[in-house]
């Protein structure tokens, strides 16, 4: 079974490597891993980073946004399964040999995801996500519960065409998602751990916190409207009452799955 991990880059060359090297450890007798680099144009050490890799495929050029630059790798790809994992994030020891072993016994999924675990920016522990099984609903009234370091695409999809959407610049993963789901492919969740997300004052996430909230309001409202949803449903993606109903029933879902609450 072959992996392409993809993985977008613009000026983190001090995170970058622990992503490399987390990624080199995980090829063995039955897996191939291809990792694939779309730098924006770093002006850091980033560049000389790269260089000391030889197996990496990777260019460095401005491109359109981070949606642009994974779409770029996934397009090179070869893999029979795709990863996107930013350059700040990492795969643990043996995460793909667990997504090929699920990949086995799940051979009907289209898109796998699994958990992650919170980083500071010097690598300690936060906490763990314990996720569930995701539907259209977890999407539409929680936010996006599905973590995109630990989550695999099968090349149909992309193959397919259904790539990013360049309009998003931090919720293209929840868009991605719903968009998914409108075209019937199929989610599986599976319960480990395999992956670190940093979270950091210099992440995309947390430097542009309003532009991620008013994208997925603006993917959302979409997905009602092409999915025809009732007009009630464009309250309730806004109502934090309807929002807390939906998160317990996620809790309950978890501890179906976990025995834990968080």
């Amino acid at each position: 079974m072959r992996f392409s991990i993809i993985t977008p880059s613009y000026n983190q060359g001090h995170f970058i490597v622990d992503c490399i090297e987390s990624v080199s450890i995980q090829a063995c007798e039955c897996i191939e891993v291809e990792h694939i680099v779309a730098d924006a144009g770093s002006t850091d050490e980033t560049i000389e980073v790269l260089k000391r890799y030889p197996h990496l495929i990777w260019k460095s050029e401005t491109d359109l946004g981070m949606s642009d630059g994974i779409n770029k790798g996934f397009s090179q790809a070869t893999g029979d399964w795709l990863l996107w994992l930013n350059c700040d994030d990492y795969l643990l020891p043996g995460a793909l040999a667990k997504v090929a072993d699920f990949i086995v016994n799940h051979p009907n999924t289209d898109v796998i995801h699994a958990d992650c675990a919170y980083i500071d920016a010097v690598g300690n522990f936060l906490r763990r996500r314990h996720d569930t099984n995701v539907d259209e609903l977890d999407l539409l009234f929680i936010a996006c519960v599905i973590p995109s370091t630990s989550s695999f695409y099968r090349r149909e999809i992309i193959d397919s065409g259904h790539l990013l959407n360049l309009d998003y610049k931090n919720s293209m993963d929840l868009e991605y998602y719903l968009r998914l789901m409108r075209l019937g492919y199929r989610f599986e969740y599976l319960p480990e751990l395999l992956a670190h997300f940093r979270w950091h004052d210099e992440s995309t996430t947390l430097k542009n916190w309003q532009r991620m909230l008013d994208e997925g309001l603006r993917c959302r409202d979409e997905h009602i409207k092409l999915r025809k949803l009732p007009d009630v449903c464009r309250w309730a993606i806004r109502s934090q009452f309807v929002k807390r109903l939906f998160q317990i029933r996620r809790v309950v879902k978890r501890m179906l799955i976990h025995h834990r609450i968080r």
